[in-house]
């Protein structure tokens, strides 16, 4: 009897020979990390893939062999000694490899010239994001993962809310919800916590700093946890004491244009339509130059990856992506307001991954 996840990696081995074999490529060779976890369910730091439509090789070195043999059994493992470039070159003449795809917007060129001229391929070929492209539609067992994600993030946030007071650090804000979501399960943040007050909080990425919280202040939080290698997001901004009249506006048009943007991320869209959902709200209240940034992006063994939601965005979506819905507003000199959930694309009822509160929450 196959595991859920063995049975999920056959389908995703079977997908890509079919990709391969429609570009006549013979074989195709792996060293994103993201990228050979997805297509074999090894997850050490060190690893090459190369899949034939006859077979599927994992070359690795000794630290990871017993490791890689349990995590990925549709694979024959392979102990490089010495060269990796020695090792893939052996592999790939031993399967008369003629034309070889590669990541090329992750292979560097010294790499790529050292592949052409070592690996004996007659022509190496760009597969042009087709693995990522893979990626973008989560099967079951991917979205329980970023489930999973999300809850931790979401357990996160009703826990820090009793440690905002004036004169914590924001430094102390997110140890403390980076410490909670180990303590849940994550086997990390899923990116450096986000902690921004007051004036920062104008700072779409203002990592936490050392600045002590003062009453009025927005504060900004946005963080996530990783869970068996799948990453979440959530961004929720609470003031401490009343912020004053004009930041309370600019959440509650932040907010609608949140709410209105997931309603509208229908399957059949693209990007750029759902981000103007968003977009044109935020501009019609007259703040469009204070949101700089894309409506949301894709979430899986990646915080940010593809799909997107922004003007350029011109992936059409389809159902089972998941995809952040973001939008915010930031005035320098006063501060900003940010909330972020995460969605899946399910026909015209998109599903809200994200359960912690967004309404206004004043401390």
């Amino acid at each position: 009897m196959k595991s859920v996840n063995e049975k999920a990696i056959e389908n995703r081995l079977k997908r890509l020979r079919q990709k391969l074999g429609e570009r006549a490529i013979d074989a195709v060779l792996v060293a994103k990390r993201e990228n050979y976890m997805y297509l074999s369910g090894f997850t050490g730091t060190s690893a090459y893939l190369i899949i034939t439509q006859e077979d599927a090789v994992l070359v690795t070195d000794f630290r990871y062999m017993e490791q890689a043999t349990e995590q990925a059994p549709l694979y024959e493992v392979v102990q490089y000694q010495g060269s990796v470039v020695a090792a893939l070159e052996e592999q790939l003449k031993r399967r008369k490899v003629n034309f070889l795809g590669f990541e090329d917007s992750e292979l560097t060129y010294d790499k790529y010239r050292l592949f052409k001229e070592k690996l004996g391929a007659k022509d190496l070929v760009p597969l042009k994001g087709m693995i990522e492209s893979m990626r973008m539609v989560k099967d079951e067992g991917e979205t329980d993962m970023i489930k999973r994600a999300v809850k931790i993030a979401d357990d996160a946030f009703v826990h820090i809310l009793g440690y905002i007071k004036p004169g914590v650090a924001e430094i102390e804000l997110a140890a403390e919800i980076e410490y909670f979501m180990k303590k849940q399960g994550a086997s990390g943040a899923s990116f450096e916590t986000i902690v921004a007050s007051g004036r920062r909080s104008s700072m779409p990425h203002g990592v936490a700093s050392e600045k002590k919280l003062e009453a009025g202040d927005a504060v900004t939080l946005d963080y996530g946890a990783i869970y068996n290698g799948y990453c979440s997001d959530i961004t929720r901004t609470v003031f401490l004491g009343d912020p004053g009249d004009e930041l309370k506006k600019i959440y509650r048009i932040v907010l609608e244009a949140q709410m209105r943007s997931i309603e509208g991320a229908h399957k059949g869209l693209t990007g750029r339509e759902i981000d103007f959902i968003g977009r044109d709200i935020i501009t019609k209240a007259g703040y469009g130059d204070n949101f700089g940034h894309g409506l949301g992006h894709g979430v899986g063994l990646e915080i940010h990856e593809e799909p997107r939601f922004s003007p350029s965005g011109n992936t059409i979506m389809e159902n089972s992506m998941v995809i952040t819905v973001e939008p915010g507003i930031y005035v320098s000199g006063l501060g900003g307001v940010r909330i972020e959930d995460i969605i899946v694309i399910n026909d015209d009822k998109p599903i809200n991954l994200t359960g912690a509160v967004k309404d206004m929450i004043i401390i």
